[in-house]
């Protein structure tokens, strides 16, 4: 799969994400048809290899699995799902703020220590 080679993330869990589909669909609507299955055809080649319109591309699908937002003209947010489900958040060991309750009272808890090595 195209996206886990430039994620990092494997297939299955980008599958499980539930956003293949919709990230496919947006990704074909804003490169267009001819551009986006150029893209697919160079997948398994090193990323380094890419230019001009195809490197734009294959940037513009990493920051759309990393942020669940496409960066344009005009960049938008693809669902509140999808930015929930931003790999950065991931990669980051976070949860996306405001999109899971924390529970009564939780602010007034003291974060848990993180432990540096």
């Amino acid at each position: 799969m195209l996206s886990a080679q430039l994620t990092g993330f494997d297939d299955a869990y980008l599958r499980a994400t539930g956003l293949v589909e919709v990230y496919r669909a947006v990704a074909v609507e804003q490169l267009g048809a001819d551009l986006f299955g150029r893209l697919l055809c160079e997948r398994g080649r090193p990323t380094g290899d890419l230019h001009d319109d195809l490197l734009d591309a294959a940037r513009a699908v990493t920051l759309l699995w990393y942020t669940g937002s496409w960066p344009g003209p005009p960049p938008f947010v693809v669902s509140p799902r999808a930015y929930a489900h931003g790999l950065a958040w991931r990669a980051a060991g976070l949860v996306a703020p405001a999109t899971t309750p924390a529970g009564y009272g939780s602010w007034a808890e003291r974060p848990a220590e993180a432990r540096v090595r």
